[in-house]
């Protein structure tokens, strides 16, 4: 046992003893270097002889090599890669370098991860140890995360994390912080590991230096003589310096053949002894050296190169010159094998160049090419700028760093981009150049925070680029575009966005489906609607185009305007098949977001909740922030007033704080929606009229018919009227049944008599034939409504039954509530919808069990959903014990409703 570490290992003890009962667990074991992490890991490891165990070690120059974590802890599993799904084990493989496939999202690998630790469970426990996870590659550490917040089979992963290093996506998971020993326990531990006498006055300095940290008080015990010790004559200390310098003075007291053997070893991070040996044999060092190294207590060699603590190797290193440091790189990369490990040797060369290299930048941007095939874009963006710094030409070197940065805005992390922007030469930067920089900074102002400086910013470098490249400035005017939507009333001028994407340079060739949104957009918002809704509609019937996979949002604005989902639900459906198939959760998360929301006009909220439930857990487990639109719109539609409320003022607070303006309309418009379905009608006509000022595209025509309908219920006649001559322009540019049945439903509440009869039917004819259920069933309400006032009772029930079935059954409590009012107060009693089978389920397991239906096993349905086999049939146990069954053939035969019919 270790001394003073009896609560942090029981802890770890527990972790472990769960998984032979079948439960896994992963921890984080953070302190500062020293304090013991490596101790507690590695007697967890043995406490754990019936597991399989996996290991690996964060090291620094490993950093940007992609995936260099995951080949050492994976390495032991490889013979498992046949078992994988097919497009996990292509990943996979090519991230080994067994192929040549190209991985096109990195969370795929994640996937392959889980699954692949999954099927080694099934036989053993496994545990996974990783040491020093602040030297971890970004690919590693993104790919472990994710398959840890999704396993539940009995894996145990112990992760050290030296403080103070902060890994976001670490610091979401369980944590243990391992603190400084007291000095009883600090005397416990001398007393216990010293084979010689201590002097008392001795020993307190040794503690007091110490400062509780274990390593620290042993190197500090064991750095004086037996003699010194005893009699007190020279007190060890750090002299004011840390742990690593302690190390760092053994290091320089060694001979100089030992240096450079120590040197060689922490510039090679495989720890390969073959590797070590044959570049100590180019340096002219004896091997045998090496035994000067272990006997100070710095180094193993075995099977594989190990320093005594992971702070040896930085204190080697950081001991060295620079031109010490290039020699031993530089013979490192001429023993690599350029064939078997390019981006290795690639990486060696870079850190021997003295100086800029064409050479070495163009053998480091190729290993950039490669690192994005395996999916690795973080040590492709790292590959690149390393390429920049060693390039010759100026010009092209700022070419470089701006790849460079684009990149690093694509692995996610925009503020390092926007810091390597500061590294371009000003006064060598070329207008084409100078372009490209202004649409990155504004691209990572809007990833940042979707407000303020991003539209103007994206709006000088469309202009920019318009003498120089008409066709990417006016992709450029569209992106500033939406960005301007999504700041809305809250900062950017829309009108200028507008009214200089109508100034725009025509496509050099023809019209491209960014052209017809660039062009419908910039007319809607200057005024022109009638002509800018064919071009619109032109542009989502291109249902293919490649640039939806990038604009999604744009898709879901412009279908709002021509008031049509049909194109826009194929676009999706198009994008989730193909995120599905390549196991692109990037794109695979927004999309099922968006399509959710575009579920609920249908009538579908439980296929909605079921695609945003899918969508929040893998948000969750990748780190992205999920996507909030739909939500509101589903808590708005569900009805219940005090959690709706919180969401919608919580979400509203939020993104008035980061300037987007768009979310914060859309707030408003979802408030509205909630209010008039509780008849709450003068809560629903603020929010509604607040919306109204704030939104100008997409959804304002959604805003203006809950402003209608509240200000009629209010008896505000001419303000309801207004609102009706704004949303006809909308409506009746569209022409759509689902356009038309919105109008004519506002028509009937402005009419009088025969006139309002004939509109609510002209309403319910329209909407019948839109497949829009939700307005359908408001219709229905509506006109029983007003057939109740007309005293037509009979009539009257038969609507507001229609209305109240189809509300209940999809869901949509408030509005049901309402037509059951209606009802009641027509004379009838109100019963609540027969259940289904299917309603006794989550929406996850109404997936699972559609799946299974269709024949799926087990270990499909998994890798379809992005779980693990375990999670799988854990629903399986809870859809059987809900229905009253016992097996997959009885589920076959009963009816499931489909979470993807919309």
């Amino acid at each position: 046992m270790l001394q003073g570490r009896e609560r942090e290992a029981a802890r770890i003890t527990d972790h472990v003893s769960a998984a032979r009962t079948g439960q896994g667990g992963t921890l984080v074991v953070r302190g500062p270097a020293g304090i013991g992490k490596t101790a507690l890991l590695d007697q967890a490891v043995a406490s754990a002889p019936d597991f399989t165990v996996l290991r690996a070690t964060g090291i620094e120059f490993e950093m940007e090599l992609a995936f260099a974590g995951l080949h050492q802890l994976l390495a032991p599993l490889l013979e498992g890669l046949p078992r994988l799904p097919g497009p996990q084990r292509r990943a996979l493989e090519a991230v080994f370098g067994r192929s040549d496939a190209v991985v096109s999202d990195p969370l795929l690998i994640g996937m392959a991860v889980l699954t692949l630790l999954s099927e080694a469970a099934q036989d053993r426990p496994v545990l996974c140890v990783i040491d020093d996870a602040q030297w971890l590659d970004r690919a590693t550490v993104q790919a472990l995360v994710f398959a840890l917040r999704r396993t539940t089979e009995p894996v145990v992963v112990l992760i050290a994390l030296r403080d103070p290093a902060r890994l976001p996506e670490l610091d979401r998971l369980p944590a243990l912080r391992v603190g400084p020993l007291t000095d009883h326990d600090a005397r416990r531990l001398l007393a216990a590991t010293l084979r010689t006498p201590l002097d008392t006055q001795v020993r307190d300095r040794v503690i007091s230096e110490a400062h509780g940290n274990p390593l620290a008080l042993l190197e500090l015990a064991t750095n004086a003589n037996p003699v010194e010790l005893a009699g007190g004559y020279r007190f060890p200390t750090l002299d004011g310096g840390t742990l690593e310098d302690l190390y760092r003075r053994r290091f320089t007291d060694l001979p100089p053949a030992t240096r450079w053997l120590l040197l060689t070893a922490a510039a090679e991070p495989l720890g390969d002894p073959v590797l070590l040996r044959r570049a100590v044999g180019r340096l002219d060092i004896d091997i045998g050296a090496a035994s000067r190294a272990e006997e100070a207590g710095l180094l193993e060699i075995d099977a594989r190169v190990r320093f005594s603590h992971p702070l040896v190797r930085s204190a080697v290193y950081g001991s060295a010159s620079p031109e010490e440091r290039r020699t031993v790189h530089r013979t490192l990369a001429e023993v690599t094998d350029a064939t078997l490990d390019p981006d290795r040797r690639a990486w060696h060369d870079a850190q021997a160049a003295h100086g800029p290299d064409e050479a070495v930048a163009a053998q480091l941007l190729r290993s950039a090419g490669r690192a994005r095939v395996r999916g690795g874009v973080a040590a492709a963006a790292a590959f690149q700028e390393r390429a920049a710094a060693l390039t010759p030409d100026a010009v092209e070197r700022i070419d470089r760093l701006l790849a460079a940065a684009e990149t690093t805005l694509e692995a996610g992390a925009p503020q390092r981009a926007l810091d390597m922007l500061s590294g371009v030469d000003e006064a060598r930067i070329s207008p084409w150049q100078r372009a490209r920089e202004e649409v990155l900074r504004g691209r990572i102002a809007f990833a940042v925070q979707r407000g303020a400086e991003a539209p103007s910013l994206l709006l000088s470098a469309a202009r920019r680029l318009e003498p120089l490249d008409a066709d990417l400035a006016r992709e450029t005017h569209l992106d500033a575009l939406y960005a301007a939507v999504s700041v809305g009333s809250l900062g950017a001028d829309l009108d200028e966005a507008a009214e200089a994407a109508r100034a725009a340079a025509p496509p050099s060739g023809g019209r491209r489906t960014a052209d017809l949104l660039l062009d419908g957009l910039a007319l809607i918002l200057t005024g022109e609607r009638g002509e800018a809704v064919p071009l619109l509609r032109q542009a989502v019937s291109n249902t293919t185009d490649p640039m939806w996979a990038s604009r999604p949002h744009i898709a879901s604005l412009t279908s709002l305007e021509i008031w049509d989902l049909k194109p826009y639900t194929t676009i999706l459906g198009r994008l989730i098949d193909q995120a599905r198939a390549l196991g692109s959760l990037t794109a695979l998360i927004p999309a099922l977001g968006v399509l959710a929301g575009a579920s609920l006009p249908t009538g579908a909220f439980h296929a909605a909740e079921s695609l945003l439930d899918e969508s929040d857990a893998l948000a969750t487990a990748t780190g992205n922030i999920p996507l909030v639109y739909p939500r509101l719109h589903l808590a708005a539609l569900r009805g219940d007033a005090s959690q709706a409320r919180g969401l919608i003022d919580d979400t509203i607070e939020e993104a008035t704080r980061r300037g987007e303006g768009l979310l914060v309309g859309y707030g408003n418009f979802t408030m509205a929606l909630l209010h008039n379905g509780l008849a709450d009608y003068g809560n629903a006509h603020a929010a509604a009229r607040t919306a109204v000022e704030q939104l100008r595209f997409g959804f304002l025509g959604l805003a203006l018919r809950e402003l209608v309908e509240s200000a009629v219920h209010l008896g505000r006649r001419e303000e309801a009227a207004a609102a009706f001559t704004e949303l006809e322009t909308h409506t009746r540019a569209a022409g759509t049944d689902w356009a038309l049945g919105i109008l004519f439903t506002c028509d009937a509440l402005l009419s009088e008599k025969e006139a309002a009869k004939r509109s609510h039917l002209r309403a319910l004819s329209h909407l019948s034939d839109s497949g829009c259920t939700t307005d359908l069933a408001r219709a229905h309400l509506l006109y029983g409504q007003w057939l109740r006032r007309e005293g037509q009772r009979l009539e009257a029930r038969r609507h507001l039954r229609a209305a109240h079935q189809m509300l209940s059954e999809s869901g949509a409590a408030g509005y049901a509530e309402r037509a059951a009012r209606e009802l009641r107060a027509s004379g009838e009693r109100v019963h609540r919808a027969g259940p289904q089978p299917s309603n006794a389920l989550t929406p996850q397991e109404l997936h699972v069990a559609r799946l299974v239906k269709e024949g799926r096993t087990s270990k499909e349905i998994a890798a379809e959903l992005f779980v693990s086999r375990r999670t799988i049939d854990a629903h399986l146990r809870s859809i059987f014990r809900k229905l009253g069954m016992t097996s997959r053939r009885q589920l076959r035969q009963i009816p499931l409703t489909d979470p993807f019919d919309h």
